[in-house]
């Protein structure tokens, strides 16, 4: 008698983590190193200071002593560097025929303008462009809670989204064109700024009264989510370019940005900033939009502002 044994095998057929290569080492760029590692990417890393490398090498990554050998070792390329003109410095001189065939996913902040571009220098080169910004605090990277939006060819986007799942837990598509990431970022950052300044401003008031900054954010941040309910509404005014006055027209926002100018003059805080946006309301009033919703302040954000003579 003969009995048959049938061992029970399976195959792991997912692909092994790609290699890529970092290029700079500042907090950033070795957070990206760092979760690449995590990750079980083999990683090679360059930065023109070369101690950087120091604790991510004892991690196992690869040291390359030049940018050219950082390029050679993997097809997925990524930089984070100070900015556009850093990261041409050291990829320039690079001989074209060995950037050819790679993607070279840049993470280094700047201006739309540049990032198209330095598409169209990686094009010249054979290079795969993709732009990208990280949403995130270095001691972010490689978790869920961090995005990092990425445009450029949807093939290439497609083909390296694992590796790229490696440093962030969402990597939004914006599109073919590899301006709009700085776009979005640029856009992002002037919402930063205006909120921030807001708070600032706020702190800045309600301190006259002896009232610390944490008390005063504990009550503004309830307030918060009732703004951001509101801009879903407010985009759809903008996008069909019509502006009724749902909670209330800008005459009556203008009524409290003076009253905000007042109280911060007559307290001596700074009143500069809600001056500056009550000048733009009023302007957009002038124009005969005072009995329109505040979406209509759009036209104003539009508008080059006046050169001095």
């Amino acid at each position: 008698m003969t009995t048959d044994t049938h061992a029970d095998t399976h195959i792991d057929t997912a692909p092994a983590p790609a290699p890529v290569a970092v290029l700079g080492l500042g907090l950033m760029g070795h957070a990206l190193a760092a979760a690449l590692l995590r990750a079980g990417h083999p990683t090679t890393v360059w930065n023109r200071t070369a101690a950087k490398a120091d604790g991510l090498v004892a991690a196992g990554a690869v040291r390359a002593e030049t940018p050219a050998a950082a390029v050679a070792a993997a097809p997925l390329v990524i930089a984070c560097v100070t900015d556009y003109d850093a990261l041409h410095a050291f990829l320039d001189p690079v001989d074209p025929a060995a950037l050819g065939g790679r993607t070279l996913v840049n993470l280094t902040s700047g201006t739309s303008a540049q990032a198209r571009d330095t598409a169209a220098w990686a094009a010249g080169r054979g290079l795969t462009y993709l732009d990208g910004a990280i949403m995130a605090t270095p001691q972010a990277i490689g978790t869920a809670e961090t995005a990092i939006a990425l445009s450029g060819p949807r093939d290439a986007y497609d083909r390296h989204t694992p590796a790229l799942r490696s440093l962030a837990g969402d990597t939004p598509y914006l599109g073919a064109d590899q301006g709009l990431t700085s776009l979005y970022e640029m856009a992002m950052v002037g919402v930063m700024w205006s909120l921030l300044n807001g708070w600032l401003q706020g702190a800045a008031l309600v301190g006259t009264a002896g009232v610390s900054a944490a008390e005063f954010t504990a009550v503004a941040a309830k307030g918060l989510p009732a703004v951001l309910d509101w801009l879903p509404g407010y985009a759809k005014q903008i996008d069909t370019g019509t502006f009724p006055p749902d909670d209330a027209t800008l005459d009556t926002h203008r009524v409290s940005m003076a009253h905000l100018v007042q109280e911060s003059e007559s307290l001596g805080v700074n009143a500069e900033f809600p001056a500056l946006i009550k000048s733009l309301a009023d302007r957009a009033a002038a124009a005969g939009h005072g009995g329109e919703g505040y979406p209509v302040m759009i036209e104003e954000f539009r508008r080059p502002a006046a050169r001095p003579a």
